[in-house]
C-alpha cells in the first residue's frame, strides 16, 4: 500500500512566494488604488521568489506531495535556476512596462497581477514531478499571456496577435492532454520518472502503436509552445503585435517555461528510441527556417521573434541527438541535457538584453518599429546602442559577447560527445548564417543617417525611463557574468 508522505512547506516555498504575490498585487490595487503600490509589491515580490528560489536550491533536493517513490513535486538545481530566471525575467519585464504603464495604455494593476500569474506558472513548471502538475504550470504560464499581449489599445495588430496567440494555445493544450491521456492508457501512470521506469523495463509498451501515437502527439503540443517549425507561424505575429514588454516576455519567460517543460519529458518520462529522431528533425527545420527568413525582416521585432525560433533549434538539437548517437552513455545523455537547460538560460538573457536595448531605444509606448528607425541610433545613444548591440552579437556567438559564445560551445561539445557531428555540423552552418542579420542590425546602429530622413529620423532624441535605463544596464551585466563565469549555470543545469 502505498503511503502518502507529509508536505514539505519549504520545497514550496518559491511556489508560495509567486502566488502570494499576485494575491498582494491584486489587493494592493483594490484597496490602496495606487499604481506606484502596486508596480512596487509586483517587483519586491519577483525579487522574494527569485531569492526564495535559490535558497531552496541551494541545498539538497526536496521531494513533496509524494506516493510511495513517486512525487509531484522536485526541487533541486535546475527547480532553483528555472524559478529564479523566471522570476528575475518576470522583474525585468516589469521595468520595461514602466513606460507604457504611466502614459496609461495599460491598466497597472491588471498588468501586474497577471504577469505575476504567469510567473507563479513558470516557477511550478520547473518542479513539476508529472505530466499534471507540468501541463497545469504550462498553462497557468500562459493563460495571463492572452490578454497581455492584446494590451495594446486601438491597436488592431494587437487584437489579432492575442486571438491567433489564443487558438494556437488551445490547439497546443489539447493536443498536450490527448497525449498524457493515451500514455496513461498505456502505462497507468502520470509521475515522469515511473513513465520512464515503464518504458524502459518494458520494451513491449514502447512497441505499441498507441504508444508511438501518444509520444508523438504530446511532443506537437509542446513543440507549439517552443514555436519549433513546423508549428512556429503564430509567432512572429504574436510578437510584433503585442506591447514590446509582454513581447519580451514571450520570448524568454514563455519560451522557457515550453523549453523547460519539453525537457522534462524527454528527459525523464520518453523513450529516447522515439522521440530522438523527431526532436532531430525538429532542430535542423527550427534553426534552418528560422535563420533564412530572419534574413529577410525588416521590423525589429519580427527580426528577433524569428532569431527565438532559430534560436529553439539549438536547444533542441542535443536532445535529437541522444538517440542518434551510437553507444551513449549516462554522462552523455546529462551532458546533452545540462546543455540544453544552459543554452536556454543563456539565450532567455541575451534575448532580454536585446527587446531592453530596443525599448530604451524606442519612444515610450512605441512598438519595435522597423531597422530603419534604428539607423544611426548609436550616434545620439552611444551606450544604450552599445548594450543592445553587445546582445545582438551575444545572441550570433561571437565575442565580446561570450555567454553566447559559450553557450554554442557546450550544445556543439554535447553533440560532438554524443556521436551527432552531423548535427553540430549544422548548427555551425546555421550559427554563420545567423551572423548575417545579427552583424547587418549591429552595423546599423553606428551606420549614417539618410538624408532624406527628417530632423534625423531614427538618430532623434528618444529620452529613456530610468527604470528601463536599470534593466538594460543589468542584463548587460549579467550577460557579460555569464560569458566570463559559463560554469556557474552549468554546474546548475547539470544537478
Amino acid at each position: 500500500m502505498n503511503v502518502v508522505q507529509s508536505v514539505d512547506s519549504v520545497a514550496l516555498l518559491p511556489a508560495y512566494l509567486a502566488a502570494g504575490t499576485a494575491v498582494l498585487v491584486l489587493i494592493t490595487d483594490l484597496i490602496v488604488a495606487r499604481p506606484r503600490a502596486t508596480i512596487a509589491v509586483a517587483a519586491l515580490g519577483a525579487l522574494g521568489t527569485a531569492v526564495g528560489s535559490a535558497l531552496v536550491g541551494a541545498g539538497a533536493e526536496r521531494r513533496t506531495f509524494c506516493v510511495g517513490a513517486d512525487c509531484s513535486w522536485i526541487f533541486g538545481g535546475r527547480a532553483a535556476v528555472v524559478g529564479g530566471v523566471v522570476a528575475l525575467l518576470t522583474l525585468g519585464v516589469l521595468g520595461l512596462s514602466i513606460p507604457a504603464l504611466r502614459a496609461g495604455r495599460s491598466p497597472v494593476g491588471e498588468y501586474a497581477f497577471l504577469l505575476a500569474c504567469s510567473m507563479t506558472g513558470g516557477v511550478v513548471l520547473g518542479a513539476a514531478g508529472d505530466l499534471i502538475t507540468l501541463i497545469v504550470a504550462l498553462e497557468t504560464l500562459t493563460l495571463p499571456l492572452y490578454v497581455l499581449v492584446g494590451l495594446r489599445r486601438g491597436s488592431l495588430a494587437s487584437a489579432e496577435a492575442a486571438l491567433t496567440f489564443f487558438v494556437v494555445s488551445v490547439v497546443a493544450t489539447t493536443l498536450t492532454l490527448l497525449g498524457a491521456a493515451l500514455l496513461y492508457a498505456v502505462t497507468g501512470g502520470l509521475h515522469l520518472d515511473r513513465l520512464g521506469a515503464l518504458l524502459a523495463e518494458q520494451p513491449e509498451l514502447r512497441d505499441l502503436p498507441l504508444t508511438t501515437a501518444a509520444v508523438a502527439v504530446l511532443l506537437v503540443g509542446l513543440a507549439f509552445k517552443v514555436a519549433a517549425v513546423p508549428f512556429h507561424a503564430w509567432a512572429p505575429a504574436t510578437y510584433d503585435g503585442a506591447p514590446l514588454p509582454v513581447a519580451a516576455y514571450l520570448s524568454t519567460a514563455s519560451k522557457l517555461g515550453g523549453l523547460i517543460a519539453l525537457l522534462a519529458v524527454v528527459q525523464r518520462a520518453l523513450p529516447a528510441e522515439q522521440t530522438g529522431p523527431v526532436l532531430a528533425l525538429l532542430a535542423v527545420l527550427t534553426m534552418t527556417v528560422g535563420n533564412l527568413v530572419a534574413l529577410r525582416q525588416r521590423r525589429t521585432v519580427r527580426l528577433l521573434a524569428w532569431s527565438s525560433v532559430a534560436q529553439a533549434g539549438y536547444i533542441l538539437a542535443p536532445l535529437g541527438a541522444l538517440a542518434l548517437a551510437a553507444g551513449r552513455t549516462d554522462d552523455a545523455r546529462s551532458a546533452a541535457y545540462a546543455a540544453a537547460v544552459a543554452y536556454t538560460v543563456f539565450f532567455v538573457v541575451l534575448e532580454l538584453a536585446a527587446f531592453a536595448g530596443v525599448t530604451a531605444l524606442r519612444p515610450a509606448g512605441a512598438d519595435g518599429g522597423t531597422l530603419d528607425d534604428l539607423r544611426g541610433v548609436a550616434r545620439r545613444h552611444p551606450w544604450r546602442a552599445a548594450a543592445f548591440g553587445l546582445a545582438l552579437v551575444g545572441l550570433a556567438g561571437l565575442p565580446p559577447g561570450l555567454a553566447g559564445l559559450f553557450a554554442k560551445v557546450t550544445v556543439v561539445r554535447a553533440l560532438l560527445d554524443g556521436g551527432a557531428a552531423w548535427l553540430a555540423l549544422v548548427v555551425a552552418l546555421n550559427a554563420v548564417i545567423g551572423l548575417a542579420y545579427y552583424l547587418r542590425v549591429t552595423a546599423a546602429l553606428w551606420a549614417p543617417t539618410p538624408l532624406a530622413v527628417p530632423d534625423g529620423g531614427g538618430a532623434a532624441a528618444v529620452p529613456v525611463v530610468g527604470v528601463v535605463a536599470v534593466v538594460l544596464a543589468v542584463a548587460t551585466v549579467a550577460a557579460v557574468v555569464l560569458g566570463v563565469a559559463p560554469q556557474l549555470v552549468l554546474d546548475l543545469a547539470g544537478r
